[in-house]
């Protein structure tokens, strides 16, 4: 701190208030006029009379104030500020601290303290807003004289006489309507404000809080909208320019919209050399400083309040998450920090798998969508609900229930498993069956290919994905106990209780079979699964924890057993294309109507779902199935998903005591 109130850039420090007599010219800001007085162009009588007249004035009005506060009882109470927070930008992350999207309302803003501003901005914006700041109690006399006198030359009002400490009451109580009551408002606000805060505490509020064009609020965003750096970094070129934004911010930026042109950084280098000039007549820099920062190469940053997010899918994701929780004002003005459990690398294979499989079957399906989950955590690492999420953002992943055909078989065969009556080498019969289904004619199911396969393992039965025996199944161990089942596992929607329920007559979403899966890879435990790892306010406080917290909520055996049968589907049955090099388990799935098509597949340390089919629900076509429109997007997305990890193998049922047994 500078001794008197003010910043040190040099020994010089901060001179007494030098006469504000010196002002821009209106033609070139360049270039400034000297006048022998304040009146310049007027009579030098009448202006001896304005000068006294407006000295009387100023005092008489300085002197009275407080006195007319006492007239201003309804104005608003100053002490609100000492718990006062501002509208902050939540910002979200990926898990290792990228950022993917910054969420905020009308005010993109992020809170710094004083000391983390730098010292060069502090001093241009006092210099060009508020030079006598750290020696007024929050209204100026000499500032309104200056102003009235200029006002006086011009015919019309062109110059206020508001102290920063005005300027922030302004903006945080009052309308920006230039009107005398306002004006006076404004003094006693401000008079007010001075004896409850410190200078360096209001001067830290008034930076935070100023406008500074493009959504932008707050020297912390401004800087790194203007400068792509921190507050902190800004050097004397570039907090000079920043400075002179402030009164005019739209008219002075250096952007136009989202970019620099000749014409706006033109305006906004006037701009700074208007502070820069300012700075040195205070003599808080020298003449071979100012010329120095003028003569300085400034490297722009692009505007950050309107950037749409790196995965839409993503933010829609944790949005929906977070406000179920926290509401939607605390997620878009409260200065959230969001740790997500996505990896950016894998959500950009799987975007780009989902972009490469549907452009393969563009002629039969218009949409797909992808999620993968860790089934150690429960984590989403990667999601995507569509094809290109600038044509649409509703997300297929989570919003979109479709029929997972054959996919949901694996829950009839889990139930079959932990009921200790069955194991994957029990034997049923494919025939041809009707059930009683209270219609006259009764319900037949059929397989895919319209024949039977007679007496089979319950494993051959799952690898080729027969219909029959997988409905009988369910009629063996009840669908009851199926449903029952699927709530352990998590999934929410809807499910009727009909007998062709083990067919996948059912919507489900694809996250709820990602994460369903995930259980059956993880040998029966499960944690919550989730698009978000923590979350924190802006001074670091933890608001949520989601460190995974498992659960055993099935049988090992019997999860161990199903994932052996599924590894059949991709090594000889219905999924060979999914073949990864590695062991891999999977299910196919294909809706009767060819409207859906599916592969849902794991290995111990990832489960991805991948769905396939078109937004109006119109039928694929003849030919269309999970095994050659889904599980090459499945092996394309694991296959680079998991290229540097390592290969790991599943737990033989025999390592688990077996139900009952």
């Amino acid at each position: 701190m500078i001794p008197g109130h003010c910043f040190k850039l040099s020994k010089r420090g901060c001179e007494s208030a030098v006469s504000l007599s010196q002002t821009a010219s209106p033609n070139n800001p360049n270039r400034f006029s000297k006048g022998t007085s304040f009146i310049g162009g007027i009579g030098k009588a009448a202006g001896s009379t304005i000068l006294i007249t407006t000295m009387l004035a100023s005092a008489a009005v300085a002197g009275s104030l407080m006195g007319v506060a006492i007239s201003f009882r309804n104005l608003p109470d100053v002490r609100s500020l000492k718990g006062y927070i501002p509208n902050e930008t939540t910002h979200i992350y990926d898990i290792n601290g990228k950022i993917l999207a910054s969420l905020h309302d009308e005010e993109n803003r992020e809170v710094v303290p004083l000391d983390n501003i730098s010292p060069h901005l502090k001093l241009a914006v006092l210099a060009i807003e508020d030079s006598n700041f750290y020696k007024h109690d929050g209204i100026n006399p000499y500032g309104i004289l200056r102003a009235t006198v200029t006002n006086i030359q011009a015919g019309e009002t062109v110059q206020g006489a508001s102290t920063l400490t005005m300027q922030l009451v302004k903006n945080l109580f009052l309308t920006p309507r230039r009107e005398l009551g306002r004006k006076v408002a404004e003094a006693v606000l401000a008079m007010r404000l001075e004896k409850l805060f410190k200078k360096d505490e209001i001067l830290e509020m008034y930076l935070n809080q100023v406008y500074w064009g493009h959504n932008t609020y707050g020297v912390e965003t401004a800087a790194r909208s203007y400068f792509n750096k921190s507050s902190s970094d800004l050097n004397l070129a570039e907090s000079s320019m920043m400075a002179g934004i402030i009164q005019a911010p739209e008219s002075f930026s250096p952007f136009d919209f989202d970019s620099v042109t000749d014409e706006t950084l033109e305006i906004a280098k006037q701009r700074q050399a208007v502070v820069l000039n300012r700075m040195k007549k205070l003599t808080w820099i020298t003449e071979e400083e100012e010329q120095a920062a003028l003569d300085t190469p400034l490297k722009f940053g692009k505007v950050t309040s309107f950037q749409v997010s790196r995965s839409p899918y993503i933010t829609n994701t944790v949005i929906k998450e977070l406000t179920r929780r926290f509401g939607r004002d605390a997620l878009s003005k409260g200065g959230m920090r969001i740790q997500t459990t996505i990896d950016i690398k894998m959500q950009e294979i799987a975007e780009d798998s989902v972009k490469w499989g549907q452009q393969r079957i563009s002629y039969a399906a218009d949409q797909m969508a992808l999620v993968a989950v860790d089934p150690r955590t429960h984590f989403i690492k990667a999601i995507v609900g569509g094809v290109d999420s600038k044509k649409s953002e509703f997300n297929r992943a989570t919003q979109s229930i479709r029929q997972p055909g054959s996919a949901f078989k694996p829950f009839v065969f889990y139930a079959a498993f932990a009921s200790g009556k069955f194991t994957p080498s029990s034997i049923i019969n494919d025939k041809k069956v009707t059930f009683n289904d209270g219609t006259a004619r009764g319900y037949t199911p059929l397989n895919y290919d319209k024949t039977y396969g007679g007496s089979m393992s319950l494993r051959q039965a799952l690898a080729t994905s027969r219909n029959i025996p997988a409905v009988v199944l369910g009629q063996k161990v009840g669908v009851e106990k199926v449903i029952d089942i699927c709530r352990v596992l998590g999934i929410k929607s809807p499910i009727p209780p009909v007998i062709s329920l083990p067919l996948g007559s059912v919507d489900l979403t694809p996250l709820e079979m990602a994460s369903a899966y995930a259980t059956f890879a993880n040998n029966g435990w499960q944690s919550e699964t989730t698009a978000i790892a923590q979350v924190t306010d802006s001074s670091g406080r933890l608001l949520l924890d989601n460190t995974p917290q498992p659960k055993l909520v099935l049988d090992p055996w019997a999860s161990a057993s199903l994932t052996q049968s599924l590894q059949a589907v991709i090594n000889g049955g219905t999924g060979t294309s999914a073949q990864i090099g590695r062991p891999a388990a999977g299910k196919t799935g294909t809706t009767s109507s060819e409207r859906d098509v599916w592969f849902v597949g794991y290995v111990p340390q990832l489960a991805t779902a991948v769905w396939a089919g078109n937004d109006n629900y119109s039928p694929m076509g003849r030919g269309a199935s999970g095994g050659s429109y889904a599980a090459p997007v499945w092996r394309d997305f694991m296959s680079k998903a998991l290229a540097d990890k390592r290969v790991e193998y599943f737990k033989s049922p025999s390592k688990f005591p077996k139900p009952g047994g």
